[in-house]
């Protein structure tokens, strides 16, 4: 374990840079800031196409990372997948931080008073699900109920786990898996 303190923050995995981090290195920070912004980037804009909302976003996670990195239940022996690593924890923080964004930007919209309503454009979740998912799979998908759609989207697209999606979507666990049984059972039916 000595050598992983003494290693150049290059040479350390996630995990290992957000127990730096935890300790205050700035420069396992800004290595981490380095590996993982792109991605993270790329990612938010699959969900949000506003360029300034996305920044935002990015600055609260990353603000977030600094201020709890200490609270990363992650081992630093876990490899791929997000299922407790440092990865899946950086993005669950920022699909939770791009949801809450989207709330506070519901939430201070007013329409006008006076306004027809206008043509429903179809949201960029459903432009982006219609260009990964096509076909007769993709017409089910689109066909489900938001909700459920919501969570087989969190849990098979975005690859995330039961408890990072209940997070993402701010729902109990038990719901998320109940909601993700009755999709799958909807889609069964669907392609049948």
């Amino acid at each position: 374990m000595k050598r992983a303190e003494a290693a150049p923050p290059q040479e350390l995995d996630e995990a290992a840079l957000l127990h730096r981090v935890a300790r205050g290195d700035r420069a396992a920070f800004e290595e981490l800031y380095r590996r993982t912004s792109p991605w993270l980037a790329v990612r938010l804009r699959r969900r949000c196409a506003d360029e300034q909302l996305v920044a935002e976003v990015m600055q609260e996670t990353f603000l977030a990372v600094w201020r709890a990195a200490g609270s990363f239940a992650g081992s630093r022996t876990a490899a791929g997948g997000t299922g407790g690593t440092a990865v899946g924890w950086l993005w669950t923080i920022a699909a939770r931080r791009l949801v809450d964004a989207f709330r506070r930007r519901a939430h201070h919209a007013e329409p006008p008073p006076a306004a027809a309503p206008q043509p429903v454009a179809p949201a960029a979740e459903d432009e982006a699900l219609v260009t990964t998912v096509g076909g007769d799979v993709g017409d089910a998908l689109r066909r489900l109920a938001p909700e459920l759609r919501d969570v087989l989207q969190a849990m098979v697209l975005d690859g995330l786990s039961v408890r990072e999606t209940a997070v993402v979507l701010g729902l109990p666990e038990g719901t998320v898996k109940t909601r993700a049984r009755r999709a799958r059972i909807a889609m069964r039916e669907e392609l049948a």
